[in-house]
Formats: C-alpha cells, structure tokens, sequence
C-alpha cells in the first residue's frame, strides 16, 4: 500500500453521507437504547449502547481499513484491548512478552492476570534465537512492540512470526508507536494488533480508547471481551478519534521529520549519551525498521550526562506529561513515571515530536542542555 494510496484511505474509510440530512461529517448517536419494531425485531441492527452504536461501528470499520485486518473490535483504553487478548487466552496458556515491554502491560500481567494463572515470560525479541528459547509446549501467544516503549527495541516481525507459528503460538503486536500509516503488521504475518487510540490515531490528546485488529473469528470471539466486559468507547469517544484518523497520514510525516531533526541534533550533543531512534544508521535494529516501516516515527529516547530530570524541567516547548502522539510535543521522565522495579534507565528522557517547527524543538533541548549544570562522566 503506497502512502497517497493509505492517505486516501485514512481520509475516505467508513465516511458515508448521512442519509437524512446529506451531512459528509457523520452525526454523533449518543442515545444508549434503541427502539424495536412492533414485532420485536431489531431491523436497523441496534439493540443497547453496550452491545453496538453506529459510532463505534464507523470506527471499528476504518481501523480495520487502515490495518489491512478484516475486523476491528473497539475498546475505551489501550489497556483494556490488551487486556481483552490476554483474557481470551486459554487456562494455563503461556504467553511471551519483550523485555522492554510498555510497564502498564507488565502491571497488569503481573498483578491481575498471573494470580488467575496465565503463564508469563519475557524475553529479548530483538535478538535472534531470544524466542525459540522462550517458548514453552503451552506457548500460545507472543506479544511484541516494535518500535519498543521506552527504548525503542526493534523486532523483526517476519522472522518472529515464522518462528511463533511453527511453535502454533499466534502473534499480537502493539502497533500504537509506529501506526499504520508507517507499518501494518498483518502484512508481515502478525495475527492480531492492537493500539493504543489514545496517541497517534485520535492524535489530539482528548480521548482515551483501545482496539484490536485481525481476522474475523479472532475479533469475534474478543467481541465478547467488549461487550459483556464493558469497557466500550463512548459514541463522542468514537466520534472524535474518527475525526483525528483523517489527518493521520499528514501528521505522522510531521512528527517523523520532527524526530529526525530532533535526533540529529541530539547525537551531535556533548551531553548526550546516547540517542534511541531507529531511523539513526548506528541504531541496532536501523536495517530491520527501514525494511517493515515507511518512516521511523515521532518517539526517541535520550539518554543524558547529568541530571536528566532537572533537563526535563529547564525545556520551555517540550510539556512534561504523560502519553504521546499529540499535536504538542511531551517529555517524560520514564523511571519516575514506571516507579519501583522500573527497567527504564534514570538518565533516559522519552520525547514524543508534536507538530511545531523542529528549528523551535531543537533550540529548547539546545537551552535546556546549555544550562550550567554538574556533568557525570
């Protein structure tokens, strides 16, 4: 799929004049319950705000337009469509997580899923062979995010996949970094993805939703999930992240070129240790991401001489907030953030490009660095 060929898409998929009026921006149906015929039936196909809602069903549509999946089942946060996959799993099913796995999934393995016994282990995806010794006879899953949260660990999705299938494990990968618009895993032989709608795909940093994206029997039966667990978007929800996924296309080029200045000048740095951005040639996983994405994304981590967190409160443009994939650009200081039993270094800062002008991004990190401050070898 070429990129005018998916900015079409992402402009176009799911969009339907609404019949009554001719309006092109769909209408917002927040009504909870619908109203049957006199013979009991259900003719227009709603029933409970619960179980369906043309909303969500306009989403669900152009997610899955925009993965190449034949299904997409909607959720009201990232967490909860992770969640939905990992409860779908069989009893005493083993599952495989990447080392740098994003901290919240971990959580949630380890405090909610592990102690009703799924099985789970991590292992490093990025290097070859890590997998084969992971696996397990009751492997049923491997899980992967590539690029990775916070360290952008790069996972060849091909080979990965190759080697999960021949062990009959099926593969999810998180795709909410890279986007469709820079990667569909489903063409390289990944079973279900998932994201985080929360980020790039509503893009405006005013919603917080999740879905799943596969075949039509894995998204059915992760249906279930969704309605009798509950945790459905709301129709405003649906609403505003459809309108964010229009201009997808054109912001994730924004924010990839906003990234690469942004890393440039940050590898040429003094005070930089090291820059962690997969479209840099010195990146260890550079050749596999050029090979399964079209651009190398908005997210870098970097990894500083100094105080790291007194960095992160001198920067004037940069916001020091949770998430990513906004129209402003955030800092965050994942170690803090992750707390206790954290992975994340203490040095490293996670940037998320917004849309501003790189020139500007680039002359706050050159303030915030310039600061007189203690300098550790």
């Amino acid at each position: 799929m070429s990129d005018r060929r998916f900015a079409t898409r992402a402009a176009q998929a799911g969009l339907r004049a609404d019949l009554g009026t001719g309006a092109v921006v769909p209408p917002i149906h927040p009504s909870t319950t619908f109203e049957r015929d006199p013979d009991g039936d259900y003719p227009r196909g709603y029933v409970y705000g619960r179980q369906g809602n043309p909303n969500r069903d306009a989403l669900e549509e152009t997610l899955a337009d925009l993965e190449g999946g034949a299904a997409a089942v909607a959720f009201a946060s990232g967490l909860a469509a992770c969640a939905a996959v990992l409860r779908a799993l069989p009893p005493g099913a083993h599952v495989v997580l990447p080392q740098d796995v994003y901290h919240g999934l971990r959580a949630l393995v380890a405090r909610r899923l592990a102690p009703a016994g799924l099985q789970a282990s991590a292992a490093d995806l990025t290097r070859a062979g890590a997998l084969e010794a992971a696996l397990r006879p009751n492997t049923r899953l491997v899980w992967v995010e590539t690029p990775s949260n916070p360290l952008l660990g790069i996972t060849d999705l091909e080979r990965t996949c190759a080697v999960a299938h021949a062990a009959g494990a099926r593969i999810c990968v998180d795709n909410t970094w890279a986007t469709p618009a820079l990667q569909r895993p489903l063409e390289h032989g990944a079973d279900l993805v998932v994201h985080s709608t929360t980020k790039y795909l509503n893009g405006h940093g005013d919603v917080t939703g999740g879905v799943v994206v596969g075949s039509k029997p894995l998204v059915e039966a992760l249906r279930a999930e969704q309605v009798l667990g509950g945790a459905v978007p709301s129709p405003f929800d649906c609403w505003l992240t459809l309108r964010g996924l229009r201009t997808l296309a054109v912001r994730m080029r924004a924010h990839c070129e906003g990234a690469e200045a942004v890393a440039d000048f940050l590898a040429a740095h003094p005070r930089v240790k090291a820059v962690l951005f997969p479209g840099r040639p010195d990146h260890p996983g550079h050749a596999v991401a050029a090979r399964q994405m079209s651009a190398f994304g908005g997210m870098l981590s970097v990894r500083l001489r100094g105080d790291a967190m007194a960095v992160a409160g001198r920067l004037r443009i940069f916001r020091r907030a949770t998430s990513l994939g906004g129209t402003e650009s955030l800092v965050e200081h994942r170690a803090s953030i992750e707390g206790p039993g954290t992975q994340t270094p203490d040095d490293l800062l996670r940037l998320s490009i917004g849309l501003e002008a790189p020139a500007d991004l680039v002359a706050d990190l050159d303030a915030a660095l310039a600061t007189r401050a203690r300098v550790h070898p």
